[in-house]
């Protein structure tokens, strides 16, 4: 096992470099400037020119080799951020500590944290190409956008005429082998509303209703998986509780991002002490139902209930329990339409990210996904509906365009013809249900061409997640195989 501080047997070394120090240097989303002042440092080191834009975003450039200053520029681009999500129980401050990974099998893994391989083997495959003294290349460009994962406002925030370059490569896909030529679109619909309180009876007592062991995920390209959404399932859970007994909601709490798949959830609920004292067979029962239900998906799931012998304090009244947890229980989530244009890819979906009820005041947020803007915009609407219908206020927000495909893109065709050459075989074709950033950079630059490829990248915004050694090397090689033909003369457009 090999740590993330230590990867000098890993090839390529300079890729796996440039990782381990994006591995030591903390980046969530909104706070990648000390990795953006590092990276700045890096490259006037180098003489390579370095620009802070308005947004925030770095832009590296560096000339082109001699002989290939007349080719049209191409410009290179992924995200500084990561999405931050650790195991239950897991001691992880991502805002200081460095992420700890190990070598295994082949694949570099971060047990229980997310690794940041989204989109840190990206930005590491950028950063060598910019620093590999004998790589044939047109004028380059490495634009590292700020804020992917919680909103895409770098991206959002790159101003018309910014980047020089006509053709763009994106690396921020995580399946080898394939090029991805469009993507979805996204829309957040937040939901918020102010519980009327109450004391509970006397005799009821204080309960914690806790389901956790799932495997989570992105909640676009895992969301087809038909993994447990920890948030729904507890819903669900109380919902059936309240019918069989008098339940008073205190707290709820579940999900730490709306573009990732809910591990954990839990309920601080108050319960008649009758039904509290026997209420162990009832969560049995409903674990294991759920076991048999999520035997493929989510074999893991956990479902458990904690006593305590305080007081059970403010609770939500019955009434407006029912109108939250029949809410959170029936909101669309999950695939709501599979594509008829790309056989397997989802078109359209939500994911109920994030819950919280405290005090009274409960905040839920979605992502809508789809490979269309129009059906993203119109499922935003059903939710806002759906939510007002219940009493609840709902908005709107953040909204990004999809990335149409340009199946007669000329940079698709020079990258396919260099993936054949090098590895026998076309690549794939693909769209992806997530949201890349290209949809946001065709707004602000029409004229770029772009494809987007990457290694392979397992359990994205889940603990766990991992990458496979072997593909990164794959990539670099295409990569620098892409850049040399694109800096030679037959390669103009």
């Amino acid at each position: 096992m090999t740590t993330s501080g230590n990867f000098e047997t890993l090839q390529p070394r300079s890729v796996w470099a440039h990782f381990a120090t994006l591995c030591a240097i903390p980046r969530p989303a909104l706070h990648e400037a000390a990795l953006r002042e590092h990276l700045i440092a890096w490259a006037q080191m180098r003489g390579i020119d370095a620009i802070v834009d308005a947004a925030g975003n770095l832009i590296l450039k560096k000339p082109a080799s001699p002989g290939c200053e007349a080719m049209p520029g191409v410009i290179i681009q992924g995200h500084l951020d990561m999405v931050c999500q650790a195991n239950s129980g897991t001691a992880h401050d991502f805002g200081a500590d460095p992420i700890r990974a190990v070598v295994r099998d082949g694949w570099v893994v971060a047990q229980d944290t997310t690794l940041g391989a989204d989109n840190g083997i990206g930005v590491a495959l950028a950063l060598a190409a910019l620093e590999e003294q004998d790589l044939i290349h047109p004028p380059l460009e490495v634009l590292l956008t700020v804020n992917e994962e919680s909103g895409m406002d770098g991206a959002r925030g790159l101003a018309a005429g910014t980047l020089q370059g006509e053709a763009l490569i994106n690396l921020d896909t995580e399946e080898w082998g394939h090029f991805y030529l469009g993507c979805a679109g996204g829309v957040d619909v937040e939901v918020s509303h102010h519980c009327a309180q109450e004391e509970p009876p006397q005799d009821f007592a204080l309960l914690r209703f806790e389901v956790s062991g799932l495997r989570g995920g992105h909640s676009g390209i895992d969301i087809h998986l038909g993994r447990g959404n920890a948030i729904k399932l507890l819903a669900e859970a109380l919902r059936d509780l309240a019918a069989h007994t008098d339940v008073r909601l205190i707290e709820m709490k579940g999900g730490t991002a709306r573009n990732a798949i809910p591990r954990e959830a839990f309920a601080l609920c108050a319960l008649p002490a009758a039904m509290a004292s026997s209420i162990d067979e009832w969560v049995r029962h409903r674990h294991q139902a759920w076991r048999e239900r999520f035997s493929e998906a989510d074999a893991n799931v956990s479902f458990v209930c904690q006593h305590y012998d305080a007081s059970p304090g403010r609770a939500v009244t019955r009434n407006e329990r029912e109108r939250v947890l029949a809410f959170i229980d029936s909101a669309v989530n999950g695939v709501a339409r599979i594509s008829e244009d790309f056989p397997g890819v989802t078109d359209t979906s939500s994911n109920l990210g994030v819950v919280a009820l405290e005090r009274g005041e409960l905040k839920a947020t979605f992502k809508v996904r789809s490979l269309h803007d129009a059906r993203a915009d119109a499922l935003a609407d059903k939710l806002v509906a759906y939510a007002a219908a219940q009493g609840l206020q709902a908005s709107k927000g953040g909204a990004y365009p999809s990335w149409t495909p340009n199946p007669s893109s000329s940079l698709l065709a020079l990258c396919q013809r260099v993936y054949t050459a090098q590895f026998g075989q076309p690549a794939s074709l693909q769209v992806i249900h997530a949201g890349l950033e290209c949809g946001l950079l065709a707004a602000s630059h029409p004229h770029l061409d772009m494809i987007s490829f990457g290694p392979d990248i397992r359990g994205a915004h889940a603990p766990g997640e991992s990458v496979e050694i072997g593909s990164v090397e794959r990539c670099w090689q295409l990569l620098k195989a892409v850049l040399r033909t694109l800096g030679e003369p037959v390669a103009c457009c």
